[in-house]
């Protein structure tokens, strides 16, 4: 369910097209003009827009966007633009080609939160834009451990049904327990087991563990902080058993006053803002008894707070 208010009655794409158009060839861009078009339109009516706008005016609408705005402005507009499973193929290719290096992290929500058939959609719309597929460009931009379990998991195809094996689960689980004891995170079969097993499985897996070893595998994975591949796993876990518990986690470091993480953050808002992004926020507040909006308005500024405080909608 969106959580932005849609425009009621909605213009024609043509109206849109046009006032994005006027908007960018004043004295100066009209945001908020821009804002009020394309932060309260859905993913079919953007659509309709950018076609109408390369009708209207023989241009690009996302390259005029990307000429026009700047700064986190720019990217949250330039990522909301597109359709949900473009912007997930979208997302997995920027957080490939960071400048440093990879951000695993999106690379393990796309694989790990989407099921079977959404995870095989995102490969599809991946390998029709950027004519490669995400394995191999997931192989080319990582090395080492960190390769094996990125490709493995974003090439799995699970078991989406709920039937489990307990048996499984209790092997399975003193497996895990036996490489974190020799604090051996990226031994093979951790890998497999996580990209292989159903999520039902997997949870049976996990909850047995917490009963058997006394804690649950994300802690026993935390043992040691420094290990950015234990926190790799931990990431995938997360993703895999309880992805809302997970993205609110996400949120809570990005506005932390610390040191605003404006690229998690504008992951959050746009990746989910049409999907479930009503129920991530009431779990926020429950956690941080703050809403998500208020959040958000204190740790941002300018034209890229009123856009993402137009899409997470009101309190």
């Amino acid at each position: 369910m969106a959580t932005f208010t849609l425009a009621d009655p909605v213009p024609s794409p043509y109206e849109d097209a046009e006032r994005i158009w006027k908007a960018c060839h004043g004295w100066g861009t009209d945001e908020k003009a821009i804002i009020d078009v394309l932060a309260h339109r859905n993913a079919a009516q953007r659509n309709q827009i950018r076609l109408a706008f390369e009708e209207q005016h023989h241009e690009n609408l996302i390259k005029r966007l990307e000429s026009e705005l700047s700064g986190d402005f720019e990217r949250a507009v330039y990522r909301w633009i597109f359709e949900p499973l473009e912007r997930e193929a979208l997302m997995a290719n920027i957080a490939l080609k960071k400048k440093k290096k990879l951000n695993y992290q999106v690379i393990i929500e796309i694989a790990c939160v989407n099921s079977p058939k959404e995870l095989l959609a995102v490969k599809d719309a991946y390998q029709a834009r950027y004519k490669h597929s995400l394995e191999e460009d997931v192989a080319a931009h990582s090395i080492g451990d960190f390769r094996q379990l990125l490709v493995s998991l974003v090439s799995t195809y699970r078991y989406d049904g709920e039937e489990i094996d307990m048996g499984l689960a209790h092997s399975e689980a003193k497996t895990i327990q036996e490489a974190i004891v020799e604090d051996n995170f990226n031994h093979s079969e951790i890998i497999r087991i996580l990209s292989t097993r159903s999520k039902a499985q997997l949870r049976a897996t996990f909850n047995h563990y917490k009963d058997e070893y006394g804690v649950s595998i994300t802690k026993a994975l935390a043992a040691n902080p420094t290990n950015e591949f234990a926190h790799a796993l931990r990431t995938a876990i997360r993703c895999i058993v309880s992805p809302y518990k997970y993205f609110v986690k996400v949120l809570r470091g990005a506005v932390s006053s610390k040191n605003t993480d404006e690229d998690a953050l504008t992951r959050m808002v746009v990746m989910h803002a049409e999907k479930d992004l009503k129920l991530i926020k009431e779990m926020f507040y429950e956690r941080t008894n703050v809403t998500l909006e208020d959040a958000v308005g204190k740790e941002t500024s300018g034209d890229y707070r009123t856009f993402l405080l137009a899409l997470i909608g009101g309190n």
